[in-house]
């Protein structure tokens, strides 16, 4: 979907206060209210908005270790199964399958490191995953930065 430079604004204005009505970002942005409504709606039926939700943060409620699981799987089971598998361990975040040595990679929270350790188990205990290779984030300098993003593709 083609997006300019109101599309940003607005959805920068919707990121940075996620509560504000439609009414309050039209009257900072100077244009009509339905003009606010419906570019949201174009852009959220298009899926440039991806989601309305709000996000969890692990980190504050008791999950403050992040790792990233590089996967090997049971190819015998196929993606399909092995992501399902994966999806019934609710410390799993994220599964993509990716190109290289492994098949998926996985951002995994823990409440500590031998926390980790216990979900990797679990995950091994699947017998969808054959092996890993686990690094763990010491510090996070940001994550889900799309929103420049947008805007440069605003710009062209």
């Amino acid at each position: 979907m083609r997006i300019d430079e109101l599309d940003a604004k607005i959805v920068r204005l919707f990121s940075e206060e996620q509560r504000m009505s439609v009414l309050e970002a039209s009257r900072i942005l100077r244009v009509a209210r339905a003009t606010v409504q419906a570019r949201l709606d174009r852009m959220t039926s298009s899926g440039v908005i991806g989601s309305w939700v709000p996000q969890p943060e692990p980190r504050a409620f008791g999950f403050p270790v992040v790792a990233f699981c590089f996967l090997t799987i049971n190819q015998d089971l196929g993606h399909d199964a092995v992501s399902k598998a994966l999806a019934d361990i609710p410390e799993v975040i994220e599964v993509h399958t990716v190109s290289g040595d492994s098949d998926l990679l996985a951002r995994v929270a823990a409440r500590s490191n031998s926390d980790l350790q216990r979900v990797l188990d679990i995950m091994m205990a699947t017998r969808a995953v054959v092996r890993s290779s686990t690094v763990i984030v010491l510090n996070t300098h940001f994550e889900g930065r799309t929103l420049p993003l947008l805007e440069a593709a605003a710009r062209g």
